[in-house]
């Protein structure tokens, strides 16, 4: 005999992976959580108004908008160099190697280097908003 109530077309497998709130009391797990569920869980209002948040957006700006600038100007670059300057860029200079290639070849160090720096300073931001979130949280 089935438990589950009428109308209630989710299948009853009660494996350890089953997301259907069938049965299951207590908390819902976070991996689990809807934006509803976790609207209360952080005075958000508060959290904006705090100066350490107005800090935080601002740390993540003048990182983000330079660095995107960098990014497609630097991206740009080399289809226009190849579009006014093509002599310049066919100057071989290692063998068949020429300026475009070694140009193409370098962004690629170029987006792994901004990686390399956005990982690092996100790490920072994420503990800034951790601490955020704790000195906020609802005890």
């Amino acid at each position: 005999m089935s438990t589950q109530p009428s109308g209630d077309l989710t299948p009853e497998s009660a494996a350890p992976t089953d997301v259907a709130p069938l049965g299951r009391s207590g908390a819902t797990p976070a991996h689990e959580r809807t934006a509803a569920d976790e609207a209360n869980l952080a005075p958000w209002n508060a959290i904006e108004a705090d100066p350490a948040f107005r800090k935080l957006l601002a740390d993540k700006l003048r990182f983000i908008i330079p660095a995107t600038i960098f990014f497609v100007a630097y991206y740009f670059t080399l289809p226009i160099l190849v579009g006014w300057w093509p002599d310049l860029m066919k100057r071989e200079v290692w063998g068949k190697v020429n300026i475009a290639y070694l140009f193409a070849l370098s962004q690629f160090f170029m987006a792994w280097i901004l990686a390399f720096f956005y990982v690092r300073t996100a790490a920072k931001w994420d503990k800034a908003a951790a601490a955020l979130l704790t000195k906020f949280s609802k005890r």
